[in-house]
């Protein structure tokens, strides 16, 4: 399997359109099914307080020094990028939420194969739905729309269960110089920083799969072709 391991924010807007950007890529990779997606956790502002009375727009506004007509207006470039990939970004509806129990419902998802699917859900309830995702009861309900133990999860929330593990990844990502999210690692190897254009995943997915391919052909003495068949 090639690994791709993604640093990533639930309340990061580009997070979500790189997240499109690269599924659109491996849509048309030709060995999709033996890539390994890893979600990695990583808080833009672990410092964060949960706050639904408040707007991104206001929050935005506070933390930058801006005017709230040049926040709303930043938000709507956001939201236009979003578009472009099909997602609907109602940022008005977004609540002000610490993510740190949000990356240890992804980690307990990991366990059963339901990572990717967690972390889509994740993103869409707060890009787009307007939920409180530092919000206990929300996340239990949120967790088993994708098919997680309702109580398992609410287990996992009211333990330290995780901490570490989500305190492991940020400490990783500043040790790989990790500036921003999202952040995708492909085999340990390549790096690509940012949602970048879908071809740029494109690239680096073929890239990777040839040199593994070439690797163990090397290793094998044998001669394989690019998807992968050896003789």
């Amino acid at each position: 399997m090639m690994k791709v391991e993604i640093w990533s924010d639930v309340v990061c807007p580009f997070c979500y359109i790189g997240k499109r950007k690269f599924e659109k890529a491996l849509e048309t990779f030709s060995n999709k099914e033996q890539v390994e997606i890893v979600w990695r956790s990583f808080q833009l502002d672990p410092t964060t307080k949960s706050n639904p009375g408040k707007s991104v727009i206001e929050s935005l506004a506070e933390k930058k020094g801006l005017t709230l007509t040049q926040s709303q207006q930043m938000h709507a470039q956001v939201t236009a990028m979003a578009k472009e990939v099909g997602l609907d970004y109602q940022m008005d509806k977004s609540v002000i939420a610490n993510t740190f129990d949000a990356h240890r419902l992804s980690l307990l998802a990991a366990t059963q194969g339901l990572q990717n699917k967690m972390e889509e859900r994740l993103f869409a309830a707060y890009f787009t739905e307007g939920k409180d995702i530092a919000n206990k009861d929300t996340l239990v309900g949120l967790a088993k729309e994708v098919g997680l133990d309702e109580a398992d999860v609410t287990n996992m929330l009211q333990s330290n269960a995780y901490n570490d593990k989500v305190e492991e990844d940020i400490l990783e990502a500043q040790q790989v110089g990790v500036r921003g999210v999202p952040f995708f690692v492909f085999d340990n190897k390549y790096a690509v920083s940012g949602a970048q254009p879908t071809n740029v995943f494109s690239q680096v997915l073929t890239k990777v799969w040839e040199e593994r391919v070439a690797f163990e052909a090397t290793e094998l003495g044998t001669v394989c072709t690019p998807d992968g068949v050896c003789n």
